[in-house]
């Protein structure tokens, strides 16, 4: 970049909702800087592993045990589990953090951030969601409605293209979707058993932000069916922040990009009451450079975003800026993966799949939406992902033959298996938080983020019921009482649904949120926080469509604002 200091807008982060800021504020003319504390990722040509096969990596893409080492916490979910992801992945070493509790904090730190590793998985809210809140007591309430993002929601959709098929169920709002994937024979047949024990219960297409049909977003193809998403798609086959909304800001002439640039803190100007620039430290040489805008968009994520108020301290902000509630770090939610079933499907050995579709089925919550279903000893609901596939290889000869037999075995296929996996809601709870630690600090001398967030016994009870019900309808669904189940409840962790968000929460009343229904800080107009940092509840469904829904609304409320001449 230039000697430039000064821009019309900073965003802060360039991940799934840094993208969309950036996008909405250089189309509508104002000079953006976005700053990435990491490296660049350039879409295509910085996917190294994107067109490997399996007998393309050395040693069978196992990672050595020193590279291990590195990544012990990312590797708690699976993520950085082989060599063809690892690298969209932090090293932990370099990154510390500190855990009151255990937390699995997953990060990327380059351009694109999560938005190259997300599961893709794109459901709205509904009203019943955004009154949750209100209606059962826990947390604050919203500030919006369904009825105000609706439009967003569709904008977002439009763009990144969703797959998936209209349903009209009150509790999953129906959105802009393109042609989705086809249910294999064994999920037609799982979905017409179930549906026939339960009436009021719906196994649909998942939705998610995969390119279908005939008509891709510019510079995107459709989506190859090869479920190597994780790697970096070089076909823009799923929506990243790479692939679309960068080089849209880009496209603008109105866009910087600045790599490399930790943030240590948002400055506060005394006189006119608002944020007027950004301090930020060079991660390579460490150098203290400070950056000036009329207006901040804050998405380096839930907890980067709270860890960056948290360090913007002044003489009006002690403990952080706009942290006059107390609440910010507070309020920690994530989404519960526990417990769910899985069961053999006979009669369909004729049959196999073609492609490897990235998305499979999805179960709406049904208990407490008004219905007939209700949680015994909970509130709230979950919803269960999962699909049906076929085994490449009978278990008996992967695990016991050898020589000829084990090769005959290996041109045979093995049974067909259906599986559902339960995703239930976290409860905002002031107990669960997130704080910075000044006597512990990394190596560019930021303090470091420390966790103390549990399960509560709401979402105990939630996943017990959860992985009952999963027995059940698999049961249903063969004439078998033979499904197999999971009990991870004591062994969860915060972090692991990869979901974290709330920490600096919107709500109605300064007195006991963070920001207001526009996303702003209620004492700082010109900051606005739209990541995930900025949740009043988690719902049951993934997030990011709301992120994105959310930061293009803000922009849209930024653009008219700055107009006005509110922050100059």
């Amino acid at each position: 970049m230039s000697e430039q200091t000064t821009f019309d807008a900073i965003v802060i982060g360039s991940g799934i909702s840094g993208g969309w800021a950036a996008k909405e504020l250089c189309e509508s003319g104002l000079k953006t800087l976005v700053l990435e504390r990491g490296r660049m990722v350039e879409h295509v040509k910085d996917y190294p592993t994107a067109m490997m096969d399996p007998w393309d990596f050395e040693h069978g893409g196992y990672i050595s045990e020193e590279e291990k080492a590195t990544q012990l916490v990312q590797r708690r979910t699976g993520q950085a589990r082989d060599v063809a992801a690892k690298h969209f992945f932090v090293n932990d070493i370099d990154h510390p953090y500190n855990e009151d509790k255990k937390f699995n904090w997953m990060r990327g730190y380059h351009v694109g951030g999560r938005s190259l590793t997300w599961g893709r998985q794109t459901y709205r809210w509904s009203d019943i969601d955004f009154e949750a809140n209100k209606n059962d007591g826990h947390g604050v309430d919203w500030p919006i409605r369904y009825k105000d993002i609706d439009p967003w929601y569709s904008l977002v959709e439009k763009y990144i293209g969703v797959q998936g098929s209209k349903e009209d169920l009150p509790q999953l709002p129906d959105g802009e979707f393109t042609e989705p994937f086809p249910m294999n024979c064994v999920e037609e047949h799982c979905k017409e058993k179930l549906e026939e024990a339960y009436p009021d219960r719906n196994l649909i297409n998942c939705r998610s932000a995969h390119v279908t049909g005939e008509n891709a977003p510019e510079g995107r193809s459709q989506c190859q069916l090869r479920s190597r998403c994780r790697r970096g798609c070089p076909y823009g086959g799923y929506f990243s922040s790479n692939s679309s909304t960068l080089p849209a800001a880009e496209k603008t002439g109105n866009f910087t990009l600045r790599m490399f640039s930790i943030v240590h803190s948002i400055i506060y100007d005394d006189e006119t009451g608002m944020a007027k620039g950004v301090k930020v430290i060079d991660q390579e040489t460490k150098e203290e450079l400070t950056f000036y805008s009329k207006v901040i968009f804050c998405n380096a994520s839930t907890v980067g975003s709270t860890a960056i108020l948290l360090n913007s301290k002044s003489e009006r902000f002690p403990n952080g800026m706009g942290n006059d509630s107390g609440e910010l770090g507070h309020n920690m939610m994530d989404h519960t993966i526990l417990g769910g079933a899985n069961t053999r499907i006979d009669g369909f050995e004729d049959k196999y799949t073609r492609g490897k579709k990235p998305g499979h089925l999805y179960l709406p919550k049904f208990k407490n939406i008004g219905g007939s279903e209700k949680g015994k000893n909970f509130v709230r609901g979950y919803g269960y992902q999962g699909g049906a596939s076929r085994r490449a290889v009978p278990r008996e000869y992967a695990s016991n033959a050898i020589g000829g037999e084990y090769k005959d075995g290996m041109m045979k296929f093995g049974d067909w298996r259906f599986g559902i996996t339960c995703f239930g809601e976290i409860l905002p709870d002031h107990r669960n938080k997130m704080y910075l630690d000044y006597d512990k600090k990394d190596g560019w001398g930021l303090p470091t983020v420390t966790f103390d967030c549990e399960l509560r016994e709401n979402e105990i009870n939630m996943a017990n019921d959860g992985r009952e019900e999963a027995r059940k309808m698999c049961n249903a669904i063969t004439g078998r009482d033979d499904a197999k189940t999971s009990d991870n409840t004591n062994k969860y962790a915060f972090g692991h649904g990869i979901h974290e968000m709330g920490t600096a929460r919107m709500g109605r009343d300064p007195k006991t949120s963070v920001l207001n229904g526009n996303n702003q800080i209620h004492a700082v107009p010109n900051v606005y926080v739209t990541d995930g940092a900025c949740m009043t509840s988690a719902a049951c469904v993934n997030p990011s469509i709301t992120y994105m829904a959310l930061t293009a609304r803000a922009a849209s409320h930024a653009i008219s604002e700055l107009k006005k001449g509110t922050f100059s």
